[in-house]
């Protein structure tokens, strides 16, 4: 563990565990609010809460499939599914996965050394761990403000 990968691994923690500095939220806790009819509840032609919450994660595992020593096999094509008739116990599944993944790309960055976070992610092109990690952040808080904008327009038309 270095003090980057530490610092890396606390700010992953914020985004989706545990934080409220950045985003007055997290995953894991505007998640844990929405309703299933909520998740899948469209909002003229913006992407529902579920279709977020499923490209967060895409890119999660897609990540962590890497770590743990596979390709990086990640397409935008395949990020945002539509997710229509979606019930209660496949919404929480859904949740849990996130939230699961999230504590396991945490780990995996808090226990990087400063030679692979510097190091080349899969391509010269990609930049380096660090870059891709910080990614990951920027593209996560990204998405979890539309969700909390998507969930106060839901709220608002009840």
């Amino acid at each position: 563990m270095t003090t980057t990968s530490f610092e890396l691994a606390a700010r992953l923690q914020e985004l989706f565990l545990d934080g409220s500095w950045i985003a007055n939220t997290n995953y894991k806790k505007a998640l844990s609010q929405v309703t299933t009819l909520q998740a899948q509840h469209k909002v003229q032609d913006f992407n529902s809460i579920a279709q977020l919450t499923f490209h967060i994660n895409y890119y999660l595992q897609g990540i962590l499939n890497l770590f743990d020593g596979g390709d990086l096999n990640i397409s935008d094509k395949y990020s945002m599914p539509e997710i229509t008739h979606l019930d209660d116990a496949s919404w929480h599944v859904m949740v849990a996965e996130l939230v699961g993944n999230a504590n396991i790309f945490i780990a995996h960055v808090r226990n990087m050394d400063e030679k692979t976070l510097a190091g080349v992610f899969v391509k010269k092109q990609y930049g380096s761990y660090k870059r891709n990690i910080e990614a990951v952040l920027e593209h996560g808080y990204y998405h979890l403000g539309q969700i909390v904008l998507l969930q106060k327009i839901i709220a608002n038309q009840a």
